[in-house]
């Protein structure tokens, strides 16, 4: 129990009330005249995006029922709209699309009676479409697989856009990631905890939270957009190695070589010879 406050003599209360209020708070919030305050270090800029560079990223992801859209279907959706020169998620979405049967559910644990209970999933599209309406760029983690399911009722193009995380993005060296990583292993390189997989949320966080780690985020996009054709690599066999660590593919997606989408910047940066793959054998390839 607290003690009774001490009388105030009545000459100083009313001192203290023809004060003006103004006056009383600037004197309160002075520091004693014996204590120097120590100036705190200004903070650092955060970076900013120049004119032209994306700024607002919607990172996405998919669950589907198999590899093929002519005969599977997207069960799942996961979004989040994320601001690069603040390194912050504005928003996300995330909802299960109905479907009668799932064969994927051993990889994607996403059971198809779920995938029925009532839930608003029709609102979660709409939010999905407003949230890509304000993004500058489409990002996904082997986005050409991503990609193909919209377009496809119920879900809408998308006609941002897109960047893979997996192929076009070439990560830091000093992270030791393969040349296409997974999600675990980009996540892990950028001590981002682990919890689960496969479902599509959680994937776009992963990401979400290696973006937040990358100071040279603004850099990897942009050399991520740079125009790309597929080459093969010119080695002898006994100099396949260097194909490889480059992060070519052997019969992928030229058969019988090493090839790999280049920009002319990383084709000036190879330690071997390359050659474009013509128009024909890449529309054989796609």
């Amino acid at each position: 129990m607290q003690a009774p406050p001490a009388e105030v003599p009545a000459a100083a209360a009313v001192e203290s009330f023809d004060q003006p209020l103004g006056e009383s708070l600037q004197v309160a919030a002075q520091p004693p005249a014996d204590q120097s305050a120590e100036a705190l270090p200004a903070p650092k800029p955060r970076p900013t995006a120049a004119v032209g560079e994306p700024q607002r990223l919607l990172i996405l992801d998919t669950e589907t029922t198999g590899l093929d859209p002519q005969c599977d279907r997207c069960i799942e959706v996961g979004a989040v709209l994320f601001d690069v020169p603040r390194r912050s998620v504005l928003s996300q979405v995330s909802f299960l699309l109905p479907c009668e049967q799932n064969p994927a559910q051993a990889v994607n644990g996403i059971d198809p009676t779920l995938t029925r209970q009532p839930q608003p999933w029709q609102q979660g599209l709409q939010w999905f479409e407003a949230l890509l309406a304000t993004a500058d760029l489409v990002v996904a983690h082997n986005a050409a697989f991503d990609r193909q399911w919209f377009g496809m009722a119920p879900l809408p193009p998308v006609e941002k856009p897109w960047l893979c995380t997996m192929d076009d993005i070439r990560w830091p060296a000093e992270r030791h990631l393969r040349s296409s990583p997974s999600v675990r292993d980009l996540a892990l390189a950028y001590s981002v905890p682990v919890w689960a997989a496969h479902r599509a949320l959680t994937d776009c966080i992963y990401l979400a939270q290696v973006f937040e780690r990358c100071s040279d985020l603004e850099q990897l996009l942009a050399q991520g957009l740079e125009p790309r054709r597929l080459y093969r690599a010119r080695l002898s066999y006994d100099e396949r190695h260097k194909a490889r660590e480059a992060g070519f593919r052997w019969n992928e997606p030229v058969n019988g070589a090493w090839s790999r989408k280049l920009s002319e910047r990383e084709v000036a940066l190879l330690p071997f010879p390359v050659v474009p793959v013509d128009g024909e054998q890449q529309r054989r390839t796609a």
